[in-house]
């Protein structure tokens, strides 16, 4: 149920200055768009996209892939982390 003393998009509020709403940039899976269905952990420049420089792996909410590839990109990091092809930490 709207209530009517809202103020509409762009008008000044009580309490004074604008209310800016924006609608956040809509994210995407990059690996759904490019229909890849297995993330090699053998990919290291790929992988290193998805961490930052603290080595921690970046969630979902942030990234924008779907929780399939999210689950094979962190099994991916794990093992190439394993394999001494990306850092667990940067210097």
């Amino acid at each position: 149920m709207p209530r009517d003393d809202r103020p509409e998009r762009g008008e000044r509020s009580e309490r004074g200055g604008y209310r800016k709403y924006f609608t956040p940039k809509r994210k995407f899976c990059r690996f759904c768009q490019r229909n890849v269905r297995g993330i090699d952990y053998k990919a290291a420049e790929i992988l290193k996209k998805y961490i930052p420089d603290r080595g921690k792996i970046t969630p979902r909410r942030i990234t924008g892939t779907c929780a399939f590839h999210q689950r094979k990109l962190a099994l991916a990091v794990k093992r190439a982390r394993l394999m001494a092809l990306i850092p667990y930490v940067e210097d």
